[in-house]
């Protein structure tokens, strides 16, 4: 969970489901969804174009107004054509569906390369709802021009055999570089559950599944809280796994929290891991549940293992053995659920970061199932099962693609830090929060390569 404005001392943290727990013998044959699948795309102002996820984008159809522009670089994306044509202005889509649900992504990029925060505002208003409130691409995009930014607004009714986008401005003018729909459709039964934790138990969480990681503020990140062992910061109860941050003077910090992680007690290469949980609310609030190779030397060339790496400014572990995060959650930006990978090739400070961001109000009001699933070929991030991110192996390397050894899981609360307080101060009188999970659950395919390092109880 590595994130914007960074200094080179930082490192890593992103880091409606169902209401009822089933048994984890069995994988839910009602939670048992596909990947989405496009019904159609098209590249605003461009030609046809085939993504490297295989989506097939029209050439320009059912887009109006406005005036067609381009751009020539394009960062922060494994499809920068779909970004470099593009409309500005008063853009109109009018797209002939037949009445059902569907998910819509639409992508867009700052051409303007001394563009600040502020200078192009637009909401995004999708069958007469605002759906994309105040979308500032610049600032979204982690404060980078020529950076391609993709938004994702589930669950869009249409009823009347079409779908209608409209773009009003509050400062600026809108733009748009291309739009995807997608409906969801069962995804594969094959999928064997190989690891989960209910946390149908009270007290501290299974020392047989998870650890605990137990620092300093600023140890990653800049972050401000104190990571704790005590039952006030983690614990299980209600049926509910509890990371707790609060305000409080404790050894010298502001806040504590909790982080705990599943490194070698169960570690995984490939498969669909789900997480059922609530995120907290509140600036400052940095939650997160993602992952971190289990071997963070694999790829390192200047620091061997047995190294303090987490926090180092001198051992490249991270970025180069990389880091998938499933679920990041600042709550200065309440409602934006980010998806994210980074790896040597492409990460902030190159500007090459790729990530996806899709928009759900009651993250903390509800509990959602944050999904990715993870293959030698690709890595797809799902918030019940509404596909918003995909990243491809492109074949060229360790750098673009460290993914192919095993991982660990993460859960934690950061507190204020490089990205957390990135919206200004943490807003303390919204403390003490909790991130909630319901469950965690872990599929993989047979026969597929996957692999589960999972110590005995």
């Amino acid at each position: 969970m590595t994130y914007k404005n960074f200094f080179p001392v930082l490192l890593l943290l992103a880091g409606c489901g169902a209401d009822t727990k089933t048994p984890a013998s069995t994988a839910p044959a009602e939670e048992d969804k596909a990947e989405s699948a496009y019904i159609w795309a098209t590249n605003v102002g461009g030609e046809a174009y085939t993504g490297i996820d295989g989506v097939e984008y029209e050439a320009e159809s059912s887009v109006t107004g406005g005036t067609v522009g381009a751009m020539e670089v394009v960062k922060g994306s494994q499809d920068p054509m779909l970004y470099q044509s593009f409309r500005e202005g008063d853009i109109r889509v009018d797209k002939e569906l037949p009445n059902g649900v569907y998910d819509v992504t639409l992508l867009f990029a700052e051409h303007v390369e001394d563009a600040g925060g502020g200078t192009r505002v637009f909401d995004v208003i999708v069958n007469g709802e605002k759906r994309i409130p105040e979308l500032d691409v610049m600032a979204w995009r982690d404060g980078k021009t020529i950076s391609g930014l993709t938004v994702a607004t589930p669950a869009v009714n249409v009823t009347d055999g079409k779908l209608e986008i409209r773009f009003e401005a509050t400062a600026g003018q809108p733009i748009l570089s291309a739009v995807v729909v997608r409906e969801q459709a069962p995804r594969s039964d094959e999928w064997e559950l190989v690891w989960s934790d209910e946390f149908d138990y009270d007290g501290v969480p299974d020392p047989a599944k998870w650890s605990y990681n137990i620092w300093k503020p600023g140890k990653v990140n800049l972050e401000e809280q104190y990571y704790t062992d005590r039952e006030k910061n983690v614990r299980v109860e209600d049926g509910m796994l509890v990371i707790e941050a609060h305000l409080e003077d404790y050894e010298g910090a502001k806040y504590t929290s909790g982080r705990i992680h599943t490194e070698g007690k169960a570690d995984f290469m490939y498969g669909r891991f789900d997480i059922r949980a609530k995120v907290p609310r509140g600036q400052g609030t940095w939650p997160a549940v993602w992952m971190l190779p289990s071997d963070a030397f694999k790829y390192a060339t200047t620091c061997e293992a047995g190294a303090d790496w987490q926090g180092s400014s001198t051992c490249d572990a991270w970025p180069n053995s990389g880091e998938i995060d499933i679920l990041e959650h600042v709550g200065y930006q309440m409602g934006h659920v980010h998806g994210t990978v980074h790896n040597r090739a492409y990460y902030w400070v190159n500007w090459e970061q790729r990530k996806g961001r899709l928009l759900d109000f009651d993250v903390d009001t509800e509990f959602h199932v944050y999904s990715v699933e993870w293959s030698e070929d690709r890595i797809d991030m799902f918030v019940d099962d509404v596909l918003y991110f995909t990243y491809m192996n492109e074949g060229t390397g360790w750098e673009a693609w460290p993914y192919d050894h095993p991982y660990n899981l993460i859960i934690n609360i950061a507190m204020g830090g490089a990205w957390g307080s990135a919206g200004g101060p943490t807003d303390d009188s919204a403390l003490p929060q909790k991130l909630f999970v319901d469950w965690v659950r872990v599929y993989q395919m047979p026969d597929s390569g996957s692999v589960a390092n999972i110590a005995a109880n």
